[in-house]
């Protein structure tokens, strides 16, 4: 079982800039950005107060940058989990879910970080907003990616890829929203069913109606 990558220890050696971002990261994911304090980061970073200010412009600027960086640790954790899953399309689909299960039933699962944060920020166009953004568009974009292979290896319509990946994305977002909430693990199978559901009516062979033979005179 792999679970989606955690910030290393801010206390362990590295340089202050890291230390700082891995402290953001790790206290905002387990309790929000406004009850985070910079003073409880850099105490839990183990960083002068100066190291902040030599690094990051202000507060908001660091958290965009953690979130930036686990951006690209989450999305590696997650893809690789996934190509694992399975050698066809189909399975790899519905086996992000069972990856997804896997990180529900972690210690550490606070829901998704980037969903979290948009949540907590009004203005569409602060930083934080955009990298969450992002976030989910890199996240479309793998999924649409498979929905490709899919049209490739069955009878999936090209005209339907683009939609059934807003609804895939739909579901997974909706699973850790439900895990989260409710604690329970097994949210992630819920979506894979309805996933199930979509991929079987979005693959169904078509069958064009013959028209009824017609009648000749005698």
């Amino acid at each position: 079982m792999t679970h989606a990558p955690t910030p290393t220890d801010p206390t362990q050696p590295g340089s202050a800039r890291e230390r700082l971002l891995d402290a953001a990261e790790a206290l905002i994911y387990a309790g929000g950005i406004h009850a985070t304090g910079v003073d409880a980061i850099v105490r839990q970073s183990g960083t002068a107060r100066k190291s902040f200010y030599t690094h990051f412009e202000s507060k908001d600027a660091l958290i965009a940058a953690a979130l930036e960086r686990r951006d690209e640790r989450w999305m590696n954790w997650f893809i690789a989990s996934t190509q694992r899953r399975g050698k066809s399309a189909r399975k790899r689909l519905l086996g992000m879910f069972d990856v997804l299960r896997d990180w529900f039933g972690s210690a550490d699962f606070h829901g998704c970080a980037f969903l979290n944060a948009a949540g907590e920020i009004a203005s569409a166009d602060d930083p934080i907003r955009v990298v969450a953004r992002k976030h989910k568009a890199r996240l479309l974009d793998v999924v649409r990616a498979e929905v490709d292979a899919l049209a490739t290896e069955t009878q999936l319509d090209a005209r339907r890829t683009a939609p059934l990946a807003r609804q895939w994305l739909v579901l997974l977002d909706g699973a850790i929203a439900v895990a989260l909430v409710s604690g329970e693990a097994d949210a992630a199978l819920d979506a894979q069913a309805v996933g199930k559901t979509l991929l079987d009516a979005a693959t169904k062979p078509t069958t064009t109606q013959r028209p009824p033979p017609r009648r000749t005179r005698t």
